[in-house]
Parts: C-alpha cells; sequence; structure tokens
C-alpha cells in the first residue's frame, strides 16, 4: 500500500486493517520468532513511560504519514481513537509531519484525517 501512485486513501481503513491483520497471521506461522519479537518491540515502545500512550500514538501516526504507509496510518488511527485523541491532537501532530516531510507527506497526512474520520465515526469492527 506504500507509495500509490494515484495518491488517493484506501477505501475504508477498517476493511485494510483487518486484511493486513489476516496477512499478518500468516506470518505468525512462518516466522513465528520474528513476529513475536517485533509484537514484543511494538508493546515496550508504546507502554506508558515518560511519554504516556496516546503520544506515542500521535508520534507514530505522524512517522506512518511521514513513512507514506497506509497501513501503518489504519493501525496506528485504530488506536488513537481509542485512547480519545481529539481532532486538534491529531491536526498539530500531522501539521509537525507535513513540516518534516514536505508535499508527499500533506497528501497522506489527507490519509490520515480519513481514517481517523473513519475510526471516530463508529464502533470497531
Amino acid at each position: 500500500m506504500a507509495d500509490r501512485t494515484d495518491n488517493r486513501p484506501p477505501a475504508r481503513y477498517r476493511e485494510l486493517t483487518l486484511d493486513i491483520s489476516a496477512r499478518l497471521a500468516t506470518l505468525r506461522t512462518g516466522v513465528p520468532d520474528v513476529m513475536k519479537g517485533f509484537g514484543e518491540l511494538g508493546r515496550a515502545a508504546m507502554a506508558d513511560g515518560a511519554l504516556d500512550k496516546k503520544t506515542k500514538e500521535l508520534i507514530a501516526v505522524a512517522l506512518s504519514v511521514a513513512a507514506r504507509c497506509d497501513p501503518c496510518i489504519g493501525f496506528h488511527m485504530q488506536a488513537l481513537t481509542k485512547l480519545g485523541a481529539s481532532r486538534q491532537e491529531l491536526d498539530e501532530a500531522l501539521g509537525v509531519a507535513v513540516y518534516m516531510g514536505g508535499g508527499p507527506s500533506l497528501m497522506y497526512a489527507a490519509h490520515a484525517v480519513a481514517a481517523y474520520d473513519e475510526f471516530a465515526r463508529g464502533s470497531d469492527i
């Protein structure tokens, strides 16, 4: 999904995250140690510390935008909306992503807004 040439966000981020999750299940079978290690890394990186989980998810969304990773945007936006992030908090994080990543990040900031709107509208599937 990264570096889409048409620059349109996925039609539905919920469907994207479900599809990617199913594909990752295959990797959990094929390379269980790698996937276990990645999961542990994620839990350690996102645990409350000097920065709370919401702040860390805002950083993760901004990095997802800068990296132009739609699945990353979906997963981190899902977590961020569960943590109660406001649209203003998201907008400010996206502003930093655009500042650091330029025009391409601006286009993916629009993708992140679409993901926020989708996840903020309703419950998870």
